[in-house]
């Protein structure tokens, strides 16, 4: 399977998921790094927080289909440049919703980045 078809995969299971598989998300955001994964990590941890509104919700759930959509402005197989409009899509979004964006919210979203992107010394 080439490079491409099995980006293709990952992304089109996820998508096609009820329940968010973390597993498929996690080696996505791998892929991109710590630096889309800390926005995108608040924004799913946003949109699944019972407290956060239906609106806010719905743009979140946008903002993380369009990281997981094959098929975006600028493709995520370029390097460096592949998920730059990804990052930018999800930092505004949360950026627009922050006012909800709770201690516990963040607090998760950093928890999840660090045991997926451990610091090492």
């Amino acid at each position: 399977m080439t490079d491409h078809a099995a980006h293709t995969t990952v992304e089109a299971d996820v998508l096609e998921r009820e329940v968010i598989d973390e597993s498929l998300l996690r080696r996505l955001l791998k892929r991109a790094g710590r630096g889309l994964a800390a926005p995108a990590l608040e924004a799913l941890e946003l949109m699944l927080d019972p407290e956060t509104p239906s609106a806010a919700r719905l743009t979140m759930l946008a903002a993380l289909s369009y990281l997981l959509m094959p098929a975006d402005l600028i493709p995520d197989l370029l390097p460096v440049a592949g998920f730059s409009d990804d990052l930018v899509a999800l930092t505004a979004m949360v950026g627009l919703w922050s006012n909800h964006v709770t201690p516990a919210i963040r607090m998760r979203a950093r928890r999840k980045l660090d045991r997926w992107f451990p610091l090492t010394h």
